[in-house]
């Protein structure tokens, strides 16, 4: 059996595939607010757990055969670190979702929350020749539905002009540029609440002890939650 094929299996008996957890650790590898980890390319097993809603005993074994392959190095304190192949490979995963989720939105009808949840299910029914002839029909699009560049280089480039909204300084413009998609419930809620990517937003007061910030989005003020403000990726106007 190969090393790929081993890999397949082991995942499959956790409920989670070896790309779900590429995918996660590149989260929390390289992005912006709840995702920025404390180290350029690393992931604490705790955190990838609680991201994939696994025990922390089984994203250990999973980490641990991820290592073996050669797609993490584990560090002084368990942390798995992407090797290059382990980010390449993550790389192509992040990209493909992002194309079938524009495939889902612009062809199949799909709301955009819908189509992140959709994106996971689909991403190993698409070759590689299949995303690219997609792609191609889309009309290479820049982003996804919830404003993620479609090529990870673009993304980590821009990921030093952006903060979440829960970052803003009172008083200071901004525009939506991302959406966190890691919450399949708070991602609907952006949506019904009309939080999303190009929509201005301004920060107008935080109460930490609440947890909640009152903000103007579009010119309008209403309280949101700390959490989801976190996962709302801004630009500084």
């Amino acid at each position: 059996m190969s090393a790929r094929s081993r890999l397949a299996v082991v995942a499959q008996a956790h409920g989670h595939s070896v790309d779900d957890y590429l995918e996660t650790i590149y989260f929390l590898a390289f992005p912006i607010g709840e995702y920025r980890p404390a180290t350029g390319s690393t992931a604490i097993a705790a955190r990838v757990a609680e991201m994939l809603g696994v025990s922390r005993a089984s994203a250990g074994e999973m980490l641990k055969r991820l290592e073996a392959d050669g797609l993490v190095d584990r560090g002084d304190q368990k942390e798995a670190v992407l090797t290059a192949a382990g980010i390449e490979r993550a790389k192509g995963v992040v990209r493909k979702h992002r194309i079938i989720e524009r495939f889902l939105t612009d062809f199949m009808g799909y709301t955009a929350a819908e189509s992140h949840v959709h994106a996971d299910e689909l991403g190993d029914t698409f070759t590689d020749e299949m995303i690219e002839r997609i792609n191609v029909r889309l009309g290479k699009p820049e982003r996804c539905p919830h404003g993620w560049p479609v090529e990870p280089e673009v993304e980590q480039a821009e990921n030093s002009e952006l903060m979440s909204l829960a970052e803003l300084a009172p008083g200071e413009p901004g525009e939506i540029v991302r959406l966190a998609e890691h919450d399949g419930e708070l991602l609907h809620w952006f949506y019904d609440e009309g939080l999303v990517p190009g929509t201005p937003v301004e920060l107008h007061d935080a109460q930490p002890a609440a947890g909640q910030l009152k903000v103007a989005v579009d010119g309008a003020e209403r309280a949101i939650g700390e959490k989801a403000a976190l996962g709302i990726y801004v630009r500084t106007a």
